[in-house]
């Protein structure tokens, strides 16, 4: 469920809970499609029975590959109104204590936390995100992204 704010009342939503999306499944061919886009082909991602005798006990997703879902995702949670301009400013930090393996599905929740002027009449956030394994005892990825958006 989407949060929508029109952009001169982002401030007040400063510490407010986003929610959370929907589930998205992160399938085996997903994840091979990754490993093709981006030159990772490690076994423990693309091949799916050496990954069963490994570690995990199957294929699991790259780690990057379920911080790269986090935007689409994070469009599901809020929605500024009365913006020309969105921009992905970058990343305090990110943790990945848990593997999503193949077939898992996660979803996101999200806090909104400082929102700042910035230079130009926009308006940074940071976010505190968690990516959730459906039916996991911990999360996929602990994130802090910050985003700016222009008037």
């Amino acid at each position: 469920m989407s949060t929508t704010v029109a952009f001169e009342d982002l401030k007040s939503l400063a510490g407010a809970s986003l929610g959370t999306s929907r589930w998205l499944e992160v399938d085996q061919d997903r994840i091979n499609a990754f490993a093709d886009a981006t030159g990772d082909h490690q076994w423990i991602h693309v091949d799916p029975e050496r990954a069963k005798k490994g570690p995990f006990g199957g294929p699991i997703a790259h780690g990057y590959l379920t911080l790269s879902l986090v935007i689409p995702l994070w469009t599901e949670l809020l929605d500024v109104t009365g913006v020309t301009t969105k921009v992905n400013y970058g990343l305090d930090r990110v943790r990945f204590p848990a593997p999503v393996p193949a077939g898992a599905r996660i979803r996101l929740s999200g806090t909104l936390g400082e929102v700042s002027d910035v230079a130009g009449g926009g308006v940074q956030v940071a976010v505190d995100l968690v990516v959730e394994i459906e039916n996991g005892g911990k999360p996929a990825c602990v994130l802090r992204p910050v985003f700016r958006f222009y008037p």
